[in-house]
């Protein structure tokens, strides 16, 4: 089971690529081999799978009623915002160029663990979603666990 946590800077080369962190690398369940799939994030972001978690995914998305017309806007959505990378010898993967521009993602990235994704932010929107301070954050926690 993959579980990704902290915080990472890192560049994008010329062609889009970036290179996985160490950390997250060696957090991928081995099921997953080289395989990962990026896609939009709820927020200003991409979102990072490693296969068998984007399979789960893949397996909850496809199984709504495609009789449903709401359902199937979902899925449309879904499926065409993620794409399957392989990592290279290097660690590197390949973004897609709709990604990089949706992401707004230039020449820095901040790769984020996030349980069992990893977000990748353009430095520019990271900050504006994160908690601003400590009394935000035990505010926001104490809210979501205390079931508010």
């Amino acid at each position: 089971m993959s579980f990704f946590t902290s915080e990472y800077t890192c560049k994008l080369d010329a062609k889009g690529r970036l290179v996985l962190p160490a950390r997250f690398k060696s957090a991928l369940p081995e099921s997953s081999g080289n395989q990962l799939v990026v896609g939009h994030g709820f927020d200003p972001c991409l979102v990072i799978y490693p296969m068998v978690e984007f399979k789960k995914k893949e397996s909850q998305i496809s199984g709504l009623n495609e009789f449903d017309a709401e359902n199937r806007k979902l899925q449309r959505a879904f499926f065409n915002s993620h794409t399957e990378v392989e990592l290279d010898n290097s660690g590197r993967f390949l973004i897609p160029k709709k990604a990089l521009a949706y992401a707004k993602l230039e020449k820095e990235a901040i790769l984020i663990g996030v349980g069992k994704k990893i977000e990748v932010w353009s430095p520019a929107f990271y900050n504006g979603f994160m908690t601003q301070n400590a009394e935000e954050y035990s505010q926001l926690v104490q809210k979501k666990l205390s079931g508010e």
